[in-house]
């Protein structure tokens, strides 16, 4: 029986491969597509968390969490009037060798204005450090302010936020508490002077209220006089706030004893106020009573009431009855 012979494989570097069909290449490309339930499910989760994100910008934005790099010619700080009065210079080299150094830490707080304009709420020693930064450097850095954008329920809470921001970082003197609540109540914030302390500092025990509608007193009369008004101590200002409102002349001879002393400083201008007080360097009134007009001094003493000098006479007489009259 003839033996059967074992055939190898073909060499196809003899024989050459083997000719490729439409088939062969879509054999080789063919990828088995994902469940449509997988698809629908992957791209329902994808929008589900955009709309998450989304959501959260937007509610982060309308609730005053979203920092916002605002250039500084948008931002107008005389939106509200200022509690502070006047600024340390050596505090804010300070605050600005922080900026300079470390950049800016903290946020201010705005409000939406429209038009890309935005008003200040708080941060007005930041912003106007970073404004000085820029001037001098002229460096981008400094050129934007980090800014939360506030959403206050109108000018009141606007206020209020201001004046609770810098009594928690670094309270406020007594003089721009009483300040701050006579200018709102300037601008309508508020009805009277007294209800602006009531609301602006309504946290404060009434104590502490009681006293700064004291140094309303002393804003009133002598805000144009002073010169470092926000030093004033506390015991001083209480001082100036009952002579003020005890005697018609000393308004006028405090005014004067500071216009003439023309103090180059804080403890120099107390020095003037505590001589005031004391009646050193005012004049005094006569034993006639005090001259309240050229010519007329008044005295008044358990319920009477003395006008005498050579301004008092028929004509001065007749306009006190008329006037009198209208207060009837």
């Amino acid at each position: 029986m003839a033996k059967r012979r074992r055939l190898s494989p073909a060499d196809p570097e003899i024989f050459g491969a083997g000719l490729e069909t439409k088939a062969m290449r879509l054999a080789a490309t063919y990828r088995r597509p994902p469940a449509p339930i997988a698809e629908v499910s992957g791209d329902a989760a994808a929008r589900a968390a955009l709309e998450e994100v989304a959501q959260e910008l937007h509610s982060a934005r309308a609730e005053g969490r979203f920092v916002m790099r605002l250039p500084l010619a948008a931002v107008e700080e005389a939106h509200l009037a200022r509690d502070r009065i006047g600024m340390d210079e050596a505090e804010l080299a300070v605050l600005i060798a922080s900026l300079r150094e470390r950049g800016q830490q903290m946020p201010v707080e705005v409000v939406d204005l429209g038009q890309g304009r935005y008003g200040l709420i708080s941060g007005w020693r930041r912003l106007t450090a970073l404004r000085r930064l820029h001037a001098e450097t002229g460096a981008d850095r400094f050129a934007h302010v980090q800014a939360l954008v506030r959403s206050p329920e109108g000018a009141p809470a606007a206020y209020r936020a201001m004046v609770e921001e810098n009594e928690i970082r670094s309270g406020l003197s007594f003089y721009e508490r009483a300040h701050i609540a006579l200018e709102a109540a300037e601008r309508e914030v508020y009805p009277d002077k007294a209800a602006a302390v009531a609301a602006l500092f309504a946290t404060a025990p009434a104590p502490k209220r009681s006293k700064i509608m004291a140094f309303t007193a002393v804003v009133e009369a002598l805000d144009d006089a002073l010169r470092f008004p926000a030093a004033i101590p506390e015991h001083l200002g209480l001082a100036l706030a009952g002579r003020l409102q005890a005697e018609s002349g000393f308004r006028s001879r405090v005014a004067e004893a500071l216009r003439k002393a023309a103090p180059d400083d804080a403890k120099a201008e107390r020095a003037v106020l505590e001589r005031a007080l004391k009646g050193q360097g005012a004049s005094k009134a006569s034993a006639a009573g005090e001259e309240v007009v050229p010519g007329v001094a008044l005295k008044v003493k358990r319920g009477r009431l003395t006008l005498s000098g050579a301004g008092v006479d028929a004509a001065l007489a007749e306009d006190l009855r008329r006037w009198l009259g209208t207060r009837a």
